[in-house]
């Protein structure tokens, strides 16, 4: 099992300056926030314009108190030209040899002169990917996308891209359950701020073959004994029971297709205030709240799995 969250993690959209005094409390929430991540086995986290709020040196500062490596591939310091966090990771898992990068999107941002792009340069998502698709490669079986870039976004990047297995989208603030597969490439999105979480349940059986979503494999299914129910329906006339028999030979063309190909199940689950806390991490948020008592003054936010 891999845990990864595409952004926007730690901070609300900052449009007006929180004041210096409150500051601490927000800086305070986004540690408490990383370590409860920490606690939870996060595998890594790809950058999202939120998460700028307080600026680049704020987020690095931060981000060495998390276990997991922040990751962006396109987002690099305007003054040294290097890299400000991991360009991507490198994992295991069920004997796989996963590649896991992340893009932040321009269009993400409030136009230039947006406080939270200041001292940063995002070069071209779709050239990053590109580079990012031929390095990763050798090196792996699944290549996964971390993108803040939004939903539209990502359909054109899946179009324009080829060799990326998953896209874990955020920046849209949606739930789709039934994802699209573009040119094979698995576009996920699920709405934000600890509300939700997408699961994505993979059986990679065949390097080379293209995905299906297990619903079509169900609906197929139900379709066939349907089929088969008015065909030996004695209510049925002859003329509908010949468009059964040829509507049951589509279905089960189309089911036999799917032979050899790599299955795919996503499921939302929404996360309610009825689900019992951890305790570690319940002790966390009361001793924030201790030090900071009231409700959250200014961009604070909490977790957001994607």
């Amino acid at each position: 099992m891999l845990v990864l969250d595409a952004g926007d993690l730690l901070f609300k959209k900052n449009i007006i300056p929180v004041p210096e005094n409150n500051s601490r409390s927000v800086t305070a929430k986004a540690e408490v926030i990383i370590e409860s991540f920490n606690r939870m086995g996060y595998d890594a986290m790809g950058i999202g314009d939120d998460d700028l709020t307080f600026g680049k040196d704020v987020l690095v500062e931060i981000s060495k108190k998390a276990n997991f490596p922040l990751l962006s591939s396109n987002v690099f310091d305007e003054s040294s030209g290097k890299p400000l966090w991991r360009p991507y990771l490198l994992k295991e898992a069920a004997g796989l040899r996963i590649g896991i990068f992340s893009l932040l999107g321009p269009e993400t941002f409030l136009g230039e002169t947006d406080s939270r792009r200041k001292g940063l340069t995002l070069r071209s998502p779709v050239e990053v990917a590109q580079n990012m698709v031929k390095e990763l490669q050798p090196k792996t079986d699944l290549i996964i996308l971390l993108s803040h870039l939004s939903y539209p976004r990502d359909l054109e990047l899946a179009q324009a891209v080829s060799g990326i297995h998953i896209i874990v989208g955020a920046h849209t603030a949606m739930n789709l359950v039934n994802p699209p597969v573009v040119k094979n490439t698995i576009v996920l999105q699920t709405a934000p701020k600890g509300m939700y979480i997408g699961r994505l349940d993979l059986i990679f059986s065949n390097h080379g073959a293209p995905f299906y979503n297990l619903v079509i494999k169900r609906s197929l299914e139900n379709n066939i004994k349907n089929y088969d129910a008015r065909l030996n329906s004695k209510e049925v006339p002859e003329n509908g029971k010949a468009e059964a028999r040829k509507m049951k030979e589509d279905a089960e063309r189309k089911l036999q297709q799917l032979q050899g190909m790599n299955e795919f199940q996503n499921k939302i689950l929404a996360l309610t205030g009825a689900m019992k806390d951890d305790p570690e991490i319940a002790s966390l948020v009361e001793a924030y709240k201790s030090k900071f008592p009231g409700p959250g003054p200014g961009p604070g936010a909490s977790p957001s799995p994607q």
